[in-house]
């Protein structure tokens, strides 16, 4: 099925690549040190990965003033230690192989998705990366996959036929990137990286994986309706 598209994007942080649990473990220490709040093992993960939803709403909900921890999220993080304990994906690779247009959308920023593209050397992968910001939008908003299909220089219509490739195609580990293809008039890819069960919901897409190696055998999920 991986022919049946034109083009492909893909989110990077936790569909592509990740990051070695001790460095998110260490970040929250030390954010939590500075917030006189401690987050337990089970919270980092739950915002890093986005395993409860939307994380302003979850930090919120734990009584967390959302503002002040972005702030010193970010005064915390160091995009060279981010990039050294990220790794890629075993079953990533396919995406070097792509021979039509191929781009990420992701809600990592620039400092931070820039040092991990090149100490992985994927940066030649992609023929465009789009980072998510206020004046961008955030996913699930169509914004920044229509920006990404710009650079491209793709159109599509959203209509799919039987003897045609579909349009294109948004690839990721959230609801909120199945939302945005959605939106965007694309097919949607979910890739879970996480125990449904730890996740506490069941991400749907046009397509339903738990590895890039199951792409070929893939089947549309069937409707309840």
């Amino acid at each position: 099925m991986v022919s049946e598209y034109d083009f492909w994007l893909l989110d990077l942080d936790g569909t592509l690549v990740d990051v070695e649990p001790a460095y998110v473990h260490g970040v929250f220490d030390e954010v939590g040190a500075r917030m006189g709040r401690e987050f337990t093992d089970r919270e980092a993960e739950v915002v890093w990965h986005g395993l409860g939803g939307e994380r302003n709403e979850q930090l919120a909900e734990w009584g967390v003033d959302v503002e002040r921890f972005w702030e010193t999220f970010h005064e915390v993080e160091d995009p060279q230690a981010r990039a050294e304990h990220t790794y890629l994906y075993d079953d990533a690779d396919f995406v070097a192989d792509l021979d039509r247009p191929v781009g990420v959308v992701t809600h990592c920023q620039e400092y931070l998705t820039d040092p991990v593209l090149d100490r992985l050397d994927i940066r030649d992968w992609f023929d465009t990366v789009v980072c998510c910001d206020e004046e961008i939008g955030w996913k699930p908003d169509p914004g920044p996959v229509e920006l990404a299909m710009r650079d491209l220089g793709v159109a599509h219509d959203g209509n799919h036929t039987a003897d045609s490739r579909r349009a294109g195609v948004l690839v990721g580990d959230g609801p909120h990137d199945i939302g945005a293809a959605w939106n965007a008039g694309l097919d949607g890819i979910h890739v879970e990286r996480h125990d449904p069960h730890r996740r506490g919901q069941c991400v749907l897409g046009d397509y339903r994986v738990e590895a890039f190696t199951d792409l070929p055998e893939l089947h549309p999920q069937q409707s309840s309706d």
